[in-house]
């Protein structure tokens, strides 16, 4: 499936399109910003001619955790979920109830410190099994 191209002030999302589970997740996000006429980018960082390097970041930060760049910022993790989120309807509930204080600080502890290192170890893991012509 091809990047969609989006307008400068639509929000970007930035994912590891190498991660089966990554990958699955985007295109429940992409398919749900079609049928409400949402619009935002999508921007696979696992690909060779991705630009991370304008959005400031490289390919080894992005594969680390969800990114978002919407309104001139840069977001990650629970951030970048909730403020995507917040633009679909069906999910927006989810990025109000990930919010609440107690709620924020537990799923920031299971995503950054359980999450996000898990599937960065499995992307390396399979860096390494498919050899160096992979990025």
């Amino acid at each position: 499936m091809s990047e969609k191209p989006r307008t400068p002030a639509a929000p970007l999302v930035v994912y590891n399109g190498s991660c089966p589970i990554c990958a699955r997740e985007i295109a429940a996000y992409r398919r749900s910003a079609g049928r409400h006429a949402v619009e935002l980018g999508f921007l696979d960082a696992s690909r060779p001619d991705a630009d991370l390097a304008g959005l400031g970041l490289d390919a080894d930060s992005a594969a680390r955790r969800l990114h978002l760049v919407a309104d001139g910022r840069l977001l990650a993790g629970v951030e970048a979920f909730a403020a995507l989120w917040d633009r679909l309807p069906g999910w927006r509930l989810l990025a109000r109830l990930v919010r609440l204080p107690g709620v924020r600080k537990l799923a920031d502890l299971v995503y950054e410190g359980m999450l996000a290192p898990l599937l960065y170890r499995w992307h390396r893991w399979r860096l390494q099994r498919a050899g160096p012509h992979c990025r």
